[in-house]
């Protein structure tokens, strides 16, 4: 194939318009001289000129008449909505919740229902307050009041299907399960006389002289303590010869005129009673002591470094104060099904798994969240387990505890038992004998000591 030698090349491509293309070698060009001056191209130069502005006329009709369509739709729709009518969804958007068939759920539920702030309000617009106020009275778990003597319910016998095989503990909680207002046979009206920032709050039964007094000597011991006031109350129901407990109401009234620390209530002090003492004491904390800023309540057999509570609650930001609640945390648990376990739970009463909870053997709250857990558990159930059924109010409080290193309620290892500097740097251990109580609490207040 031979190659293509370009060769110098010139052509007039339009002699009207003065345009031309010049091609010398690889080099093409274009040459736009003046406008022609014939007659019939200023002629065709107003047609161009006219017809473009016919399209920018056009263009703009159309864009005008787009928006008045959008004007029209959006006028059209708004016409058909009426404002004084409800909007009815073409689907349902909420549906009934099954009634249970577990006792508690199915009580819980009316409960739920009884207490929504919506039923409430709607309530409270068309009938007058008092009557609002009777009929939540009339439907509230706790329908004794203080001058009442609370009444075993036998109508609960037929309500739950498998009661006559239930252990007869189980069989006393039922029974009086819905009383909750019990007179209160011994006051401590002057623990909170100086607002205490701390105030200890243990639980404990009429034989156990031993413990509290223990407890009084060393880590309950009231007064001041790292430049905070401590109070010291123990809380206490009724024990009975039917529970094989002897006769020591003497040597308790003796006791309570000595110590002016304890808190007595009409009511027969067993395990699943526990949540009734809670009950009863957030009701009394909220009525004679609402001073007090911080409450840590537990039991009369653990050993609680104060002084590590009081610098915990020293050093906490305020914003972290209203809303606290530690503990040693529990989560993702459920009732026992065993009917030889201490904590069974049969499932013709309860049903669904537990929320996270502190374990009872000891927590730390804030007096705000003490109000709260006592206002909202008039809305709650009463539940056999009392740590259980504090988590539970929390629940409803949208409240989370936090667990904290610092409680151990299932022991340490026992190496470290006989450490004094480990219990310097915890919080509560559990369990406690009295003779271990004052022994740790002279070991780390040993100004000597050094760990």
């Amino acid at each position: 194939m031979q190659p293509v030698v370009p060769y110098p090349f010139r052509h007039e491509l339009d002699q009207r318009s003065g345009s031309e293309w010049r091609i010398s070698g690889s080099l093409m060009e274009l040459s736009v001289g003046t406008p022609c001056s014939f007659s019939s191209c200023r002629k065709r130069i107003p047609k161009m000129h006219a017809s473009r502005n016919k399209t920018k006329l056009l263009g703009v009709m159309m864009m005008v008449n787009f928006l008045i369509y959008i004007l029209v739709e959006v006028s059209r729709s708004y016409s058909k909505w009426d404002s004084t009518k409800p909007r009815i969804p073409s689907e349902q958007f909420w549906k009934k919740p099954e009634i249970s068939k577990a006792f508690w759920n199915r009580n819980q539920q009316h409960l739920d229902y009884i207490f929504n702030p919506l039923i409430i309000s709607s309530t409270a617009t068309t009938t007058s307050v008092s009557h609002t106020k009777r009929t939540q009275n009339s439907t509230r778990p706790n329908s004794t009041t203080k001058a009442e003597h609370c009444e075993p319910d036998f109508n609960i016998t037929a309500q739950i299907k498998d009661y006559t095989s239930l252990p007869q503990r189980f069989k006393d909680f039922l029974l009086y399960m819905k009383c909750r207002s019990y007179p209160l046979l011994i006051d401590a009206p002057g623990v909170c006389s100086e607002k205490p920032f701390l105030l200890l709050a243990v639980k404990s039964l009429t034989p156990h002289f031993e413990r509290r007094q223990a407890i009084r000597e060393s880590w309950g011991r009231a007064g001041i303590l790292a430049n905070r006031s401590v109070a010291t109350v123990f809380l206490l129901g009724k024990t009975t010869g039917s529970d094989f407990f002897p006769n020591v109401s003497g040597m308790l009234r003796y006791e309570a005129s000595m110590n002016g620390d304890l808190l007595q209530w009409d009511y027969r002090d067993s395990f699943f009673n526990l949540t009734l003492k809670e009950v009863l004491f957030l009701e009394w904390m909220a009525e004679r002591c609402p001073s007090a800023r911080f409450i840590f309540k537990g039991d009369d057999d653990v050993f609680v470094n104060t002084r590590n509570i009081v610098n915990f609650l020293d050093g906490l930001p305020k914003s972290k104060t209203r809303d606290l609640f530690v503990g040693d945390v529990i989560s993702n648990a459920g009732p026992h099904r065993d009917k030889n376990l201490k904590y069974y739970i049969p499932e013709s009463f309860f049903v669904g798994g537990y929320p996270p909870y502190a374990g009872g053997g000891g927590f730390l709250y804030s007096s705000d969240v003490g109000i709260r857990l006592r206002n909202i558990s008039q809305h709650v159930s009463l539940f056999p387990i009392d740590d259980v059924y504090t988590g539970m109010c929390l629940q409803k409080l949208g409240l989370v505890p936090e667990k904290h290193q610092g409680f151990r309620t299932f022991n340490i290892e026992e190496k470290y038992r006989e450490s004094a500097c480990i219990y310097q740097t915890l919080m509560l251990v559990h369990p406690r004998s009295p003779q271990e109580m004052i022994k740790i609490w002279s070991w780390i207040s040993d100004p000597e000591l050094s760990c």
